[in-house]
């Protein structure tokens, strides 16, 4: 991976330019929003807790489930959640599926099969391949975190349903794009990927009057 990283607002800056440079509608969208988010987080595994955490539930749920996940396992590391066992985990409100999740995440991690900090030094697609290969561990999944605690420029999130309906508005489409079709449009912004996902987030607020944004 290249050592440029989105790091400050400067680095969106930078991005929206070669956007709107490239794009007639990249341009036009980047007019109509207020403001495009940095919105970085520390690249720890409390940050991709809470990205799996918010998978398939509210934000209101979601941040619920991660307040209550730091207050019984503290501090929260992956050797923590296992020593907590199956009641915390019940307590703390997680699904089954979510369990498994976080098992087999801090298993890997515990013995030194996987390690969040390598991801840095690794390309997008390899580093998504290291982190989907957990079980568990989606695309969606991946790609946020690669994009919030990482900082990669060129990730998009192609599965991200706020995405894929505010291209579709964006371009003129007549419903959602697909996840095929927003990854094959999505080429046409690297290297500034992660700047693009983050400009949809922003228009997909204006649009429907709420955050998306994970």
């Amino acid at each position: 991976m290249s050592n440029k990283t989105i790091e400050t607002h400067q680095d969106i800056a930078d991005g929206l330019r070669h956007l709107a440079q490239q794009c007639a509608t990249m341009a036009k969208i980047i007019d109509e929003i207020p403001d495009v988010p940095l919105r970085r987080q520390p690249p720890n595994f409390a940050s991709l807790a809470s990205i799996i955490i918010s998978q398939q539930v509210s934000k209101q749920s979601a941040a619920a489930i991660y307040g209550r996940m730091e207050k019984i396992i503290y501090p929260l590391t992956p050797e923590n959640y296992l020593a907590a066992g199956e009641p915390a985990w019940i307590e703390i409100g997680l699904s089954r599926p979510k369990q498994r999740t976080f098992w087999a995440l801090c298993s890997a991690i515990a013995e030194n099969r996987f390690s969040l900090q390598e991801l840095a030094d690794l390309s997008g697609s390899k580093a998504i391949a290291s982190m989907t290969s957990i079980k568990g561990i989606g695309p969606w999944t991946a790609e946020v975190y690669l994009l919030f605690s990482i900082g990669h420029p060129d990730i998009f999130p192609a599965g991200d349903l706020a995405l894929q309906i505010a291209a579709a508005d964006a371009y003129g489409f007549d419903e959602k794009m697909s996840e095929k079709e927003l990854r094959l449009l999505a080429e046409s912004w690297a290297p500034w990927r992660g700047v693009a996902a983050r400009v949809l987030w922003a228009y997909y607020a204006v649009q429907k009057n709420r955050s998306a944004i994970p």
